[in-house]
């Protein structure tokens, strides 16, 4: 799939649920309104499209959430997923969770060809990551991690940096994760949803993080992709990879190869722009995927350049009035 930038669109995230079991404060508010399940795709209907987009050329398939782990019978997806993995159409399944249920299953995963994971995991303060996901805590995300790694999975910490709450954890971060042999991806805030708190108070930008750290770690930069919009270098004290995810500072887009479906079915080509394609809608009206197959054409074929993601004291709204929650982190 060629979008009209010569982009090879490969990698495709799924959202299986806007639902969670936590309630982090740069990603949604704590009194939520989540989507009525008659509006949620079936995990069966989540299999045929992302059927349909392998048979397309996705190699990379990371499904996500919400918290994908709470959804009900999640696993039945990763079963009917893995048979591309099996034949080689896929070149990896992955997944982002919160780590709350990932003891229950990884080893179930691993047994399905997921070889890594990302876990969102902002500060190693049981007091701070309560006050960051209001209903989290620490223990069951760490018991997560060790369960991953017995499994055989990979992990990868994916930490979002948020001003004045774990801007001074980093250095501590950096040393856990070279002790735990984890990399870790730090990310700015993203300008999506209502989350009652101001953007320009959670607002940290990562060229001063990284700047910050230079004082106390060697960080070598390399030519590292994972997939995603991530630049890494490596840390030379621990030999681990660092990640920087950087939408407001330095915009990504030129080398964008993904797009975003969100558990009702639509289709976003780019995480920062409006712009959207039901595909719920030829999904079922029709057995054949015909219709099915036109309607991700024309969403590929309107990919756009990149996205407008600002937050300053004047454009203090959201960027998007969806939650990352619904379109998948």
């Amino acid at each position: 799939m060629i979008d009209p930038f010569g982009r090879d669109v490969k990698y495709l995230r799924v959202s299986v649920t806007d639902r969670c079991d936590f309630r982090c404060t740069y990603c949604m508010a704590e009194e939520m309104t989540f989507l009525p399940r008659s509006e949620i795709l079936s995990l069966e209907e989540l299999d045929r499209v992302c059927s349909a987009f392998v048979t397309k050329g996705v190699k990379k398939p990371r499904i996500t959430g919400g918290e994908p782990l709470v959804r009900r019978n999640i696993m039945w997806l990763f079963e009917r997923l893995s048979r591309h993995m099996d034949s080689g159409a896929l070149e990896e399944l992955t997944l982002t969770t919160n780590a709350s249920r990932l003891s229950q299953y990884a080893k179930a995963l691993y047994d399905c060809g997921v070889r890594r994971v990302n876990v969102s995991l902002d500060t190693l303060d049981p007091l701070k990551f309560t006050a960051i996901t209001r209903w989290g805590k620490l223990e069951k995300v760490l018991e997560g991690i060790e369960a991953a790694r017995n499994a055989g999975l990979s992990v990868k910490i994916n930490a979002v940096a948020l001003k004045g709450l774990n801007e001074d954890e980093f250095d501590r971060m950096i040393a856990w994760c070279g002790e735990e042999g984890l990399d870790m991806t730090l990310i700015e805030v993203m300008p999506m949803g209502d989350v009652s708190d101001e953007r320009i108070a959670q607002y940290l930008p990562l060229s001063l993080v990284r700047s910050r750290m230079e004082k106390n770690w060697k960080l070598e930069d390399i030519d590292y992709q994972s997939g995603g919009p991530a630049r890494y270098v490596r840390i030379g004290e621990t030999g681990r990879k660092l990640g920087f995810i950087t939408p407001l500072t330095h915009n990504f887009c030129e080398s964008c190869n993904r797009v975003r479906l969100t558990c009702t079915g639509t289709l976003y080509m780019c995480l920062g722009q409006e712009d959207a394609a039901d595909l719920r809608t030829p999904l079922r009206q029709s057995e054949d995927d015909t219709p099915l197959n036109e309607a991700i054409d024309a969403a590929i074929a309107r990919k756009p350049k990149g996205h407008d993601f600002i937050i300053d004291r004047r454009n203090n709204e959201p960027a998007m009035s969806r939650h990352m929650s619904h379109t998948g982190g």
